[in-house]
């Protein structure tokens, strides 16, 4: 059986016509640049103490009695004394070896009525307006605009980036997967949704702006996080072609002419709660709860 399209009223993202008043600047000016510079100064404003950085969200404040944080690895076996009424896994897009393990472990300990949510990923970089394309060299003159639209080293980035992390066994885009693999491991009424997310504030819409600034200083400052390991240790890169090709990816990110966006999947659902949708249900029970991420 085919499986079901995920949900989305997206339409096509609109490109900001505002953006680029001068066609000779490729790169972000004083217009676009306020927009990340206020989110990465607002990112940084976190308490240091005993040379570690804090999270600043109700600083000063004390973390509930019933809140404990635990760092494991979630692909060995859980080893919870109990089930949780709420199960949120998000982000292991590149992590996970055996995703149907851990939707399976994820299926056993969530409790009977409970809730399960899990968000991630399609990373495949992509444009609906024909301003990114697979047309790339790696030389100094990829800033041209073609009638294919750009020759842009970040296509080269983003598809070297998604080989090499399934050359490592790990794969970097499970949000499509995520609906089956659930209805797999047993859980009953999933609701999937996916989202478009623009890489910088190239859109015309405020909200999608936003999200775009934000999206651009995740990436530019995750860069040699995501890099430097799986290029060099996985594809046998030199440290030094590496932080070449970021050079040339970072200004691709910040290009306005370049309007790169990829998925995000969201899937909700309850197990053991038949012919409920998860829109006619007002609250989930969230007593006992269990957050996986990748840190």
């Amino acid at each position: 059986m085919a499986e079901p399209a995920p949900t989305t009223n997206e339409p096509t993202i609109e490109a900001d016509p505002e953006l680029i008043t001068d066609d000779s600047d490729s790169t972000l000016g004083d217009d676009v640049s306020r927009y990340t510079a206020s989110l990465t100064s607002s990112i940084q404003r976190y308490p240091v103490e005993n040379n570690r950085r804090y999270h600043a969200y109700k600083d000063g404040g004390v973390v509930p009695p019933n809140v404990k944080f635990e760092v494991d690895d979630c692909e060995e076996p859980w080893t919870f004394r109990e089930k949780f009424d709420l199960i949120h896994i998000r982000y292991l897009a590149a992590a996970i070896a055996d995703w149907p393990k851990l939707m399976s472990q994820a299926f056993e300990f969530t409790k009977p009525g409970g809730y399960s949510e899990f968000q991630d990923y399609d990373i495949v970089f992509y444009s609906e307006d024909g301003t990114l394309t697979d047309d790339r060299e790696l030389s100094s003159d990829t800033m041209q605009t073609t009638s294919k639209g750009m020759t842009v080293p970040i296509q080269k980035w983003i598809t070297t980036f998604l080989q090499a992390a399934r050359d490592f066994g790990r794969d970097p885009c499970p949000g499509p997967r995520l609906g089956g693999l659930m209805r797999d491991a047993g859980f009953q009424n999933v609701q999937e949704h996916k989202y478009k997310v623009p890489i910088g504030p190239w859109p015309k819409d405020k909200h999608l702006k936003t999200i775009g600034a934000w999206n651009l200083v995740q990436i530019e400052n995750g860069l040699e996080g995501f890099t430097l390991r799986l290029f060099t240790q996985t594809l046998g890169w030199k440290s030094e072609e590496v932080h070449v090709l970021l050079a040339n990816v970072r200004k691709d990110l910040r290009n306005p002419k370049i309007h790169a966006q990829f998925d995000l999947f969201y899937r909700d659902l309850d197990i053991l709660i038949p012919n409920i949708g998860f829109e006619e249900i007002d609250a989930w029970p969230c007593g006992n709860t269990s957050l996986v991420t990748n840190v």
